[in-house]
């Protein structure tokens, strides 16, 4: 494994646990790209600087940590700007990545299918164009030589162009692709539609392969699904299709959602969303939004949604001690008490589920059940009707 650190800032009017909380999930990244994380360096500061994203004494600091103690790799927790890598470059001696980068690199391990790699593709070569000045510093002088005489052209000129032609070819390739697998949807009748969402690692692809009794690929790691899988299912009399689609994650790069959205495309065709929260995690509040926006991004705000809150099995409280009398917070209420929180309030069916301990699966299959009768039973009306 890599030795890795990992850099934030701490903006005014963020929290530092919110950042110590978005780096544990960098982390997380890191080892599911297969890097191992040292140490974490944060700064605060009123915004992000332009030039080399956090202070020149911090860089510096950075720097002598990394000569110190081998680190091969930097990641940084947000998108570096090209002038701010290069600026960088210059400081520190080891590989530099944004969590922009290193998304884009788990999801170029994880493409199974020649659709998924070549969507990685286009977003990984529409990454790298305006980054091209730092990879090619080295090589800014013209071409010479017999038949190149004249003007010529830099070799990032050359680059560059190669790169704008290869883009121009895959999103012909993915257009091509989209067009067969509309098509391919198309021929699905009017089958109701399920489509399972939510933050990456919440446990949809186990979910999935509960109801639909089929082997999806689930590993307790950031991405493991990148390809849409759909499965028919048939509970008691009723057939409908299932879908599981690629997780979200917080400042997910906008390459990746343009290239992404042809795949998305089962989710804002689906009759019924089953988004799936990891209520184990710290953190979940925050990412019901980050998928809310994000399904509002791809255009399917206005879908009907099903919340089902996975990982109860996992799920740990702090008790309070005999004589404590503080307030009540999200890390101090039992399960029982986040059931009567602001969810029961929200106007959104929802369930509390354990997906690896089979824990109301039963009550999830009828419930969806009842959900999907209603909507078939309205598209067709004389199913059940005795002649």
């Amino acid at each position: 494994m890599e030795k890795t650190i990992v850099v934030a800032v701490i903006e005014r009017g963020t929290d530092e646990r919110t950042v110590n909380e978005y780096l544990d999930e960098l982390e997380f990244l890191a080892l599911t790209a297969g890097a191992e994380t040292v140490r974490r360096f944060t700064q605060k500061l009123d915004k992000r600087l332009s030039t080399t994203y956090v202070g020149s004494g911090k860089l510096e600091e950075i720097s002598r940590y990394v000569e110190d103690n081998g680190i091969e790799l930097v990641l940084f927790d947000d998108e570096l700007s090209p002038s701010q890598l290069r600026n960088i470059d210059r400081v520190i001696s080891c590989k530099i990545l944004d969590r922009t980068n290193l998304i884009l690199d788990i999801f170029a391990q994880r493409a199974q299918t020649a659709y998924a790699k070549t969507q990685v593709e286009l977003a990984q070569y529409q990454y790298l164009l305006p980054r091209l000045t730092r990879m090619w510093t080295h090589l800014e002088r013209q071409r010479g030589g017999i038949g190149m005489r004249g003007p010529g052209e830099s070799q990032i000129e050359s680059d560059r162009r190669i790169i704008l032609d290869k883009i121009t070819k895959l999103k012909e390739q993915l257009s091509k692709i989209d067009r067969q697998m509309k098509s391919q949807r198309g021929n699905r009748g009017g089958m109701v539609r399920l489509s399972l969402v939510g933050y990456t690692n919440a446990g949809k692809s186990t979910l999935m392969n509960l109801i639909s009794k089929s082997d999806v690929f689930a590993e307790n790691k950031l991405f493991a699904t990148l390809d849409t899988t759909v499965r028919k299912v048939v509970i008691e009399n009723v057939p409908f299709l299932l879908s599981d689609t690629v997780g979200f994650i917080r400042k997910l790069p906008t390459q990746l959602i343009e290239s992404f959205k042809s795949t998305l495309d089962e989710v804002r065709e689906a009759d019924i969303l089953v988004h799936v929260v990891d209520i184990s995690n710290p953190t979940f509040e925050d990412q019901i939004r980050v998928v809310k926006e994000t399904l509002s991004d791809i255009g399917a705000a206005d879908k009907p949604v099903y919340l089902v809150f996975n990982k109860i099995d996992n799920y740990k409280c702090v008790e309070f001690g005999e004589f404590d009398l503080g307030e009540k917070t999200r890390e101090n209420m039992t399960l029982d008490e986040m059931k009567n929180s602001w969810i029961s309030k929200e106007n959104t069916p929802c369930i509390f589920i354990s997906a690896k301990e089979k824990t109301n699966i039963d009550k999830l299959r009828n419930d969806i059940y009842k959900m999907v009768s209603e909507i078939h039973a309205g598209r067709y009306p004389f199913n059940n009707f005795l002649w």
